[in-house]
């Protein structure tokens, strides 16, 4: 090889370090405090997943309540559950763990509700004339139940207000 091509060669290799030292500068850092949003932006992508898997369950759910078929919404109840298991289940960065205590919190309260419902219904469905349903108690049993539901679904849009909060900060 002659000095010029040597020259040429070392002048390029020059150029390519200087070029990556300049895009290695403009390229921010990584931080702790990004890794830490990256944590709570997949934790939180993955309870909205959670959520809507949850509302189509609970879709199914109405459908059967609809159609006053006992079987059906316990199914249906079951299948929710395992939505609200798999909610529980998300592995939470720390900073978020307040608000996944309030999602479950709020999760759970439904199913207390979900179950109560399908209870009241199996026992209007399994009634026999020897063992009749009591419906002066109906009305009393149903408004628990939407009681229960919801607050279910105030301690979910507690848990969303707070969400939303934490993204502001």
């Amino acid at each position: 090889m002659n000095r010029t091509m040597i020259t040429r060669m070392f002048a390029a290799a020059c150029g390519a370090v200087l070029m990556l030292s300049v895009l290695a500068g403009c390229m921010s850092p990584n931080t702790g405090a990004t890794d830490q949003q990256q944590a709570n932006r997949t934790y939180m992508t993955k309870v909205n997943l959670a959520m809507e898997d949850l509302n189509e369950r609970l879709a199914s759910f109405n459908d059967a309540v609809s159609r006053g078929d006992a079987v059906t919404m316990r199914t249906q109840a079951d299948n929710a559950y395992k939505a609200i298991d798999e909610l529980s289940a998300i592995d939470t960065p720390d900073a978020m763990a307040d608000l996944q205590k309030n999602y479950v919190d709020g999760c759970n309260t439904l199913k207390d509700a979900l179950n109560a419902y399908v209870d009241l219904y199996t026992e209007i469905s399994a009634a026999t004339d020897e063992h009749p349903f009591d419906y002066a108690t109906y009305d009393d049993r149903i408004k628990a139940v939407q009681d229960t539901y919801n607050k279910g679904i105030d301690q979910l849009k507690a848990a969303d207000e707070q969400a939303l909060k934490l993204n502001e900060d």
